[in-house]
């Protein structure tokens, strides 16, 4: 059976209490990566959920206190820029989804995880799902909840560095972001061992 949402399915194991996982932040050249974990109700409707980068802003902000009012659990997890640094944003974004899992408040019997790669958790089954954002509610969910918690904090911290412009890249590696760099140099924020300036960049000696 699929949900009237788009068609996404609502559950990929029948009669488990399933989570699913995903991320945001990954490709960031600043601040930390965000995880949410979701465990959904089989009769969960939100009319318009998809995945978080098919959506606009305002209708992820509008579909996140329904997710949060209507989950059976939901959480996110943070893994800091310097956290990213000594352990790599890979197993960071691990790490992010493991810290949302945690604070679910219950252990879910089975995960599935946007991507296809994932480190287990505990003694938890799991499935990785290539674009499982775009197929689970329980994903889609998570990548909302990931998505705008994030924007939510990469927006805060932009009050303190303007500069860098984070209320409009959220930390991703636009032009203006590297420009900044650039001139500005790396804040406490920045990972450090990401490529912070444009590769293309040629010196003129």
């Amino acid at each position: 059976m699929k949900s009237e949402a788009l068609h996404l399915l609502p559950f990929m194991k029948e009669g488990v209490l399933e989570a699913g996982c995903d991320e945001a932040g990954r490709g960031c050249l600043a601040g930390p990566v965000y995880a949410a974990a979701v465990i959904l109700p089989p009769d969960f409707e939100c009319p318009g959920m998809n995945d978080s980068k098919q959506l606009t802003a305002k209708k992820r902000y509008e579909l996140r206190p329904l997710i949060e009012e209507k989950a059976i659990a939901c959480a996110v997890g943070i893994v800091s820029a310097k956290e990213i640094d000594e352990i790599n944003i890979l197993n960071a974004s691990f790490l992010a989804m493991h810290r949302a899992i945690q604070l679910l408040g219950m252990k879910p019997e089975h995960l599935i995880i946007d991507g296809n790669r994932f480190k287990k958790y505990e003694d938890v089954p799991f499935d990785c799902v290539v674009k499982g954002d775009g197929k689970y509610l329980s994903i889609a969910a998570a990548s909302i909840l990931a998505k705008t918690y994030r924007d939510d904090y990469m927006e805060e911290i932009s009050a303190q560095y303007p500069a860098y412009k984070w209320d409009k890249n959220k930390g991703y590696p636009t032009k203006d972001h590297r420009a900044a760099i650039e001139k500005y140099g790396p804040t406490d924020h920045h990972r450090m061992t990401f490529t912070l300036l444009d590769p293309q960049l040629k010196l003129d000696f």
